[in-house]
């Protein structure tokens, strides 16, 4: 399964609300004829499997992340030491995934991104020796010290390395205020893998509820909040053909993971699961 536009791989993210083992997830996505697994949780473990059911494997989350840029220098150390040895047992990844989020969100974003610079500037050898590279995917979470163009920017800057590039989720973007095609333009030649994943603004709340505050009565939406949700590829307000073109255009050569987040899908069941996999999957072969 590849998309119509520089036909990238499609594959998608393991992390799924239906909750089957990892050789009923990776048959099902054969018989769908999706390329590949990314694998949110035990990678190095779960490795294994796929290549003896003949399933390509996309991006391995890094299991220690939020050490990585914590203010106690041994906990850094620790961490570094222990995505090294993660790497290391993970024969056959070639990308790694990892969020910027600090062990303490509290403090000051320049604290925390000097932090991360000397961290991940440890983990570089790692990467080298393991012939991998490694992506930061962009979810503002508590913190999130690299997610906007300003936090990749200084980061790139900082750590200027081959090895390490971006995870380009547009659904974070979106939610953000942040033009994800222009975002995309500036750092195409950076992006290393791709989360397939959209954001639905929703205007009539943005109306009433705005950016800001929570609401007095109103819940926020799940895998959403108030005025935005995730949803699958097409159901939201990417232009995904035009990313592709963008891509192309740079020679990516990376893969296309669909993320499910979808609150309209997400109800714990395989066949509400699948049936988001199955319709982002046909949209994407269409972009």
């Amino acid at each position: 399964m590849t998309t119509r536009t520089g036909a990238f791989r499609i594959g998608f993210r393991d992390a799924l609300s239906w909750k089957a083992d990892t050789e009923a997830i990776a048959r099902w996505a054969k018989e769908q004829s999706f390329a590949f697994l990314d694998l949110a949780d035990d990678g190095d473990r779960k490795l294994k499997k796929l290549k003896e059911l003949g399933l390509g494997v996309g991006a391995v989350d890094l299991p220690n992340r939020k050490g990585m840029i914590a203010a106690d220098r041994r906990k850094r150390k620790d961490a570094v030491a222990e995505n090294t040895a993660f790497m290391k047992r993970c024969i056959g990844a070639r990308i790694f995934l990892t969020l910027m989020l600090p062990d303490d969100p509290a403090l000051e974003r320049k604290q925390n991104f000097a932090f991360m610079v000397e961290s991940y500037g440890e983990l570089a050898g790692a990467l080298e020796e393991s012939e991998a590279k490694l992506v930061i995917e962009g979810w503002p979470g508590p913190g999130c010290v690299c997610c906007t163009p300003e936090g990749y920017r200084a980061f790139l800057a900082e750590c200027p390395s081959d090895r390490v590039g971006i995870n380009y989720d547009p659904s974070h973007l979106i939610r953000m205020g942040i033009d994800p095609l222009r975002f995309l333009r500036e750092f195409a030649d950076k992006v290393l893998h791709l989360h397939a994943k959209d954001t639905e603004i929703v205007t009539e709340n943005l109306y009433e509820f705005g950016h800001e505050v929570p609401g007095i009565y109103t819940p926020p939406i799940p895998y959403g909040a108030l005025s935005w949700r995730y949803t699958i590829p097409g159901h939201g307000q990417m232009r995904w053909a035009e990313a592709f073109r963008i891509l192309e255009e740079s020679s990516y050569s990376g893969l296309v993971s669909i993320e499910l987040e979808d609150a309209r899908f997400c109800d714990g069941t395989a066949a509400s699961t699948q049936t988001a996999l199955r319709l982002s999957g046909g949209y994407l072969t269409g972009c």
